[in-house]
């Protein structure tokens, strides 16, 4: 059991008491201490918030990074976040995107639970009954946030059938996404929402999004500009369009078919392969056979280069589906791929030149989230050039994957850094690492708390490096 966060084993399972001081004594390091203190008052006893003012509820992806986080303070709690999360999920295997807290008012969030009607609209999906949620989804990284937070204290996860209990449910949520999300029919899963994939207003939406008539400014108040600069912020026109996809999405049902957005995307689609290596390791700790888990991964990761690559950009794009083709725009997103271990060695090679080179990599603290040279350039607003920490976190992980170890060194310690010293932000400008967004953001504290702390194991103990072979990992970190 891990004492530095003074858990309570006997904690019923839906809540687990801790003494938030106790999880800030007898370390030293700043870096644990604070990312620590931002996790602590972001935890509201069975999950943990992105935000208490921006975001108040539980979100999906942002809960599996919190987790990758967590373990290093508590493996109990680690698990507990993804358990409360899993149990949201809907009859047909999705996972949600945010599950709502019904202690929250209604007018703290939009779209807000009365908005998605996820009980009656998603009836027919088989939405839970007994709580609220969306109906769309995000990236697939729990299987991968699942093994790892197992890896932390393996004894402790036997002991509580930790793996057993939330591998049908993840295996079920890949099965949604494999079977029903399909779209373009060529093996790739797409989303049919912008906030799906979780870079909400990136540029490469701009020409997907603009067959879509917005919804009227009246008809939704964005509770998101009470706590954020309109600036830094997605504008009111892409907002509309937002809601209107979403209104529509609701209406049919939540029926995945496809309507005016589909679109294929990079790192939506590296990071389901990502979790189904993870969902394979899972197996294999359960006494199964990861075999054709590993198989279908290495399927997709041919369909994904085959798809979405683009040698002459040395980046993968995202495909709109109704549009036409790929979309040709430099993304973050076109970089996750690298934390694939299946990448031909060229493409792989020629990826690490991209991140590195003009369009990514010039005289920028963190990785930016969009082309430095691209029209669409702004080092603050949202997902059109700012620098995330997951993204960071996720290219660090490439580039150890891929053998560029020194490389990945120093963006381990520059994420680190620029976390620290903008206060945990949501986001930074990728140039002076000037904070944006909200202030104490979970997944920037719980990533940088994973980097510290691998950064600070003893020699001889893995960093990262993976014997690849059938996509074994070997990182206990």
């Amino acid at each position: 059991m891990d004492r530095t966060a003074q858990l309570t084993a006997s904690a019923p399972h839906h809540e687990i008491a801790y003494d938030p001081p106790s999880i800030l004594s007898n370390d030293p390091a700043s870096v644990h201490v604070t990312a620590a203190r931002v996790l602590a008052e972001n935890w509201t006893g069975t999950s943990t918030v992105p935000s208490r003012r921006l975001y108040p509820h539980q979100w999906s992806w942002d809960s599996a990074f919190v987790a990758i986080g967590l373990r290093h303070l508590s493996p109990l709690r680690a698990q507990v976040e993804l358990e409360t999360l899993l149990a949201a999920q809907w009859a047909d295997g999705r996972i949600p995107h945010i599950v709502f807290n019904p202690s929250v008012p209604l007018d703290a969030y939009f779209p807000s639970p009365d908005f998605w009607r996820s009980s009656t609209a998603g009836r027919a999906a088989g939405a839970p009954r007994t709580v609220q949620t969306s109906g769309i989804v995000q990236p697939p990284v729990h299987a991968l946030a699942a093994w790892l937070v197992h890896l932390a204290d393996p004894g402790l996860s036997r002991s509580r059938s930790f793996l057993a209990g939330v591998y049908p449910r993840l295996a079920a949520w890949h099965r949604y996404l494999l079977h029903r999300r399909d779209l373009g029919g060529g093996g790739l899963v797409s989303v049919v929402h912008p906030w799906e994939q979780g870079m909400d207003n990136s540029p490469c939406w701009d020409a997907p999004l603009a067959r879509v008539t917005p919804a009227p400014a009246r008809s939704f108040r964005r509770a998101d500009l009470d706590h954020g600069a309109a600036e830094d912020r997605p504008t009111d026109l892409d907002y509309g369009r937002y809601v209107r996809l979403a209104t529509e999405y609701r209406d049919a049902g939540y029926a995945d078919r496809t309507r005016e957005f589909a679109v294929e995307d990079p790192a939506f689609n590296a990071l389901l392969i990502a979790s189904e290596h993870a969902l394979a390791r899972i197996a294999q700790e359960l006494g199964a056979t990861g075999t054709a888990r590993h198989a279908r991964a290495e399927r997709l990761t041919a369909a994904l280069v085959d798809r979405l690559w683009d040698p002459e950009r040395g980046i993968f794009l995202c495909r709109d589906l109704l549009g036409g083709g790929l979309i040709p725009e430099r993304s973050v997103s076109g970089l996750v791929p690298l934390l694939l271990p299946e990448l031909p060695r060229t493409t792989a090679a020629a990826l690490v030149r991209t991140l590195t080179g003009p369009h990514f990599g010039t005289a920028t603290r963190l990785v930016p989230s969009y082309d430095l040279l691209g029209e669409a350039f702004d080092p603050h607003r949202y997902w059109r050039g700012p620098a995330w920490f997951n993204t960071g976190w996720l290219l660090e992980r490439g580039l150890r994957e891929h053998g560029e170890g020194a490389r990945a060194d120093a963006l381990a310690e520059a994420v680190v850094r620029t976390a620290a010293a903008s206060g945990f932000a949501e986001y930074v400008d990728p140039h002076t690492g000037e904070a944006c967004g909200a202030a104490g953001f979970s997944w920037t504290a719980a990533l940088a708390l994973d980097l510290h702390h691998r950064r600070q194991a003893p020699p001889g103990e893995p960093h990262g490096s993976r014997n690849t072979q059938h996509g074994q990992s070997m990182d206990k970190s």
